[in-house]
């Protein structure tokens, strides 16, 4: 689409609509082969399989979720197709030509935060690895540099810059990578699966790990339910639905790329409820297999891979996991900081400006390394406030303008989106409240169940969607 007189306060060339559509349905299978094979979904998805209690359980659970997952991001995946605009731009329609560079901040603070975790993760596989030798370890143990071991630093420092260089060329490179990158991992996976499970001489599902054992291993998975029960299954489903949160938000900032709706439907529907309920059954069955050689529930593939008498799957494993890490930060991190950045300042930020903002923001903050601390909370909290703005953005887009947005107004300082004087003060009457029931009183109070904030997410959808279309009401355009 080719815009008229764009604002140079609202418009470059990296947020401008999509002119090449090159991604065909591989591409988008890819993104979501990277957004999950990395050692946070590895963790989770291990977490959330022997939580089910048995293979049927998992099914319904993982299943359902899955399924979900794959409706919510058609919804968003379907906008960016029609449209051809990355998150930011489409969040204008919504919150106002300027206002919406507050949703943006917010899916960029938890960017950055995941950014300098994920690559402390990928980082993390590379140690294990080289610690199996004794000059490396003895290094490990002895050298400390900004209070952290100097390998650990060393190797923080090679991915980041690894990281770096996929994104030179822009989302072309990255939709290269993720097409090579995609399709190793899962070979890699399969061959370290079926490793362990002819080393254990047995094909289970968990049912030999203790309960009380189980739920310790997976309390960082936070469903607090007995494995096995309606109670848990729920929790499950919920888990894995509510980890995707930011990439509904910016799914449109890869799904703009795409060459058609059919190519993002049929990316979808094998990248999601096909391959994330394989890769989730893949991570179970490797962890059960180290459970039973090992004698240990080892939910970290990292710790794994440490364990392996040979040192060629060693090498194989860590570089899989670093490269698979490497991946969800493209896509989860990367990609939307590059744009939520640029959004703020179009003219002076570009698409490769806004990446390496994150990128620095990540490295200054290595040192306190706060993805270690209970600064965790304080980037879910933020993180929270995801569900409102979702639920807001699909409610104008399907409910309010079904489906009809003037991309060339999105450019426009003083056209239909800007609202009162760029901010749109419904949209945030509504995030206000969805943050209410969504963040705020299940975190700070005890006037909610205990139950409630693991569904919180799904509150702030549905709270902060049903304010803003309320307020709405009757009114298309203003």
């Amino acid at each position: 689409m080719k815009l008229v007189n764009p604002s140079p306060s609202l418009h470059n060339e990296d947020l401008a609509p999509a002119a090449e559509r090159k991604w065909g349905a591989f591409s988008i299978f890819n993104v979501w082969t990277s957004d999950v094979h990395s050692l946070w979904g590895y963790y989770l998805a291990a977490s959330l399989f022997l939580l089910c209690g048995s293979f049927i359980n998992f099914v319904i659970a993982i299943g359902i979720g899955s399924m979900v997952i794959f409706f919510l991001m058609s919804l968003v995946g379907n906008a960016g197709v029609r449209t051809g605009v990355p998150f930011p731009v489409l969040a204008r329609a919504s919150f106002g030509t300027f206002g919406a560079n507050a949703p943006a901040l917010i899916r960029a603070v938890v960017a950055c935060f995941w950014y300098g975790a994920q690559t402390a993760a990928a980082a993390g596989a590379l140690v294990a690895l080289l610690i199996r030798s004794p000059a490396l370890l003895e290094f490990h143990q002895t050298s400390t540099f900004m209070g952290h071991s100097s390998l650990m630093f060393i190797c923080f420092l090679v991915v980041w810059g690894a990281q770096l260089l996929i994104i030179q060329n822009g989302m072309e490179t990255v939709r290269k990578f993720q097409d090579w990158a995609g399709p190793a991992v899962w070979i890699v996976m399969l061959v370290l699966a079926v490793y362990l499970v002819i080393k254990a001489g047995t094909f289970s599902f968990g049912s030999e790990i203790p309960q009380d054992v189980l739920i310790a291993a997976t309390a960082g998975a936070g469903v607090t339910a007995l494995p096995g029960s309606f109670a848990a299954l729920m929790a499950v489903a919920a888990t894995w639905i509510t980890y995707f949160a930011a990439l509904y938000l910016n799914f449109c900032d890869f799904s703009r790329y795409a060459k058609d709706e059919e190519s993002l439907r049929r990316g979808n529907l094998w990248g999601l409820p096909v391959n994330l309920l394989a890769f989730c059954l893949v991570a179970g069955v490797t962890t059960t297999a180290a459970y039973t050689v090992y004698g240990e529930v080892l939910l970290h593939p990292e710790a794994i891979s440490a364990k392996f008498d040979s040192l060629f799957l060693a090498i194989l494993a860590a570089l899989t996991f670093a490269v698979a890490t490497l991946g969800i930060n493209v896509v989860a991190n990367f990609v939307s900081a590059a744009f939520d950045f640029s959004n703020v300042f179009p003219s002076k930020i570009s698409f490769k400006g806004g990446g390496y903002i994150a990128a620095l923001i990540s490295l200054a903050l290595f040192p306190w390394s706060p993805w270690e601390t209970g600064a965790a909370n304080f980037v879910n909290f933020i993180g929270s406030t995801m569900g409102p703005i979702f639920g807001i953005m699909m409610v104008d887009y399907y409910l309010i303008r079904k489906s009809q947005i003037d991309v060339n107004a999105l450019y426009q300082e003083h056209g239909e989106f800007r609202f009162q004087n760029g901010w749109h003060v419904k949209a945030f009457i509504a995030l206000g409240v969805g943050i209410i029931f969504s963040s705020i009183l299940p975190t700070f109070t005890n006037v909610l169940p205990a139950w409630w904030g693991t569904y919180g997410w799904f509150f702030g959808v549905g709270i902060g969607g049903a304010v803003y279309y309320a307020l709405r009401q009757g009114q298309a355009k203003v």
